[in-house]
């Protein structure tokens, strides 16, 4: 291992000198001077370098101290404190910081490209290290939104983890479409369009939604033949989504936008989910979150010669010369459990695989 940190030290001073100006460790010559430094000496000074480094990448990465902090099991003052020692140190500003949100400087974010390609190549000599071990250690952070993230993930995740049990899996769940860097996720299951940015966004399928409501409600409510009639019925939705009162359907190849009057918005799917089944109006929902619903006769598709637009679902990771080993396994683990998403969608047949990316 010694040896591995060796070269990493010395890659990161490769290229440009100023960026890490002899300091309290000294990094910046250690290359030159470790035949001088004990073993001890030289995995302490090795240590917390790579240590700074860790904590550095994660910041960047969630662009939030407290965040990162929450991520690396740390108090946000000390991961404030580490990020200070460290410029510090460099003698350089690595992180422009506001109210809002941390973005790299121009040398912060050459550091933080070099550091991630020092920590992957680190973890990579790590997992060899014992020939009889699983390849595949360390933390594999998954981000999914609410519904699928809670409905369909979980036991897919807990497969993988059962072929890989020295991996821990981080599942973290928002509905927001960014870029897997921006979140600091290996991997991102999403639904919807791509993110803009230089991620690599896989389609792998289609989720079906669908208009529904309860049986109570549709036994008492206005007449509702003609999409035209919704507009006079109390519709619930998902903040985010048909922001616009209009709710396009599709019969065959004719599309159609309708007005709806939104009376309830909610965060998620699954106080939707309660307020559709308690008979208070019409909504739309992901089909893994309504089927169960469905099958029992607890919900009733509504309109069912009209569809409502289904969402593209995507695997998103950073793009690299390397994907790390976890995150390839996974998204080839996904492309076979999710293989229901790829055979409820028309253009399946003629949709893109990126395994080239791997």
């Amino acid at each position: 291992m010694p040896i591995v940190i060796h070269r990493m030290l010395r890659y990161l001073k490769s290229s440009d000198a100023e960026l890490l100006p002899t300091g309290r460790f000294d990094i910046a010559s250690a290359p030159r001077r470790a035949g001088a430094l004990s073993h001890q000496e030289f995995h302490r000074l090795s240590m917390d370098m790579f240590a700074a480094m860790r904590v550095f990448v994660r910041v960047v990465e969630r662009r939030s101290l407290s965040a990162a902090a929450r991520d690396l099991g740390m108090g946000q003052p000390a991961v404030s404190e580490r990020i200070t020692r460290l410029e510090a140190h460099l003698g350089q500003r690595l992180l422009h910081r506001n109210t809002r949100s941390i973005v790299p400087t121009d040398i912060g974010a050459t550091f933080y490209e070099r550091s991630r390609k020092a920590l992957d190549a680190a973890a990579y000599a790590e997992s060899v290290g014992d020939t009889d071990a699983p390849s595949l250690r360390g933390t594999l952070r998954v981000a999914a939104p609410h519904g699928l993230g809670e409905m369909v993930l979980p036991p897919i995740l807990m497969r993988f983890r059962k072929k890989h049990p020295h991996l821990n899996i981080d599942l973290f769940l928002n509905d927001r479409i960014a870029d897997p860097v921006t979140e600091g996720a290996d991997l991102s299951v999403r639904l919807g369009d791509a993110p803009a940015g230089g991620c690599v966004s896989e389609r792998i399928g289609l989720v079906q939604r669908m208009l529904v409501a309860s049986p109570e409600y549709l036994t008492t409510c206005r007449t509702l033949e003609t999409p035209n009639d919704l507009k006079a019925h109390p519709f619930l939705r998902v903040a985010g989504i048909f922001n616009d009162n209009v709710l396009p359907l599709q019969r065959r190849d004719d599309m159609i936008r309708v007005a709806i009057n939104t009376t309830w918005t909610v965060s998620n799917w699954r106080p939707l989910h309660s307020l559709l089944l308690a008979g208070a109006g019409i909504g739309v929902l992901q089909m893994p979150s309504c089927a169960e619903a469905l099958a029992a006769g607890h919900l009733k598709r509504v309109l069912p010669d009209y569809d409502v637009p289904g969402f593209n679902l995507r695997l998103l990771y950073a793009r690299s010369e390397k994907v790390p080993d976890k995150t390839r396994h996974l998204a080839s683990f996904l492309r076979e459990e999710l293989g229901i998403f790829r055979q409820a969608d028309p253009q399946s047949a003629s949709s893109t695989s990126l395994n080239e990316n791997f």
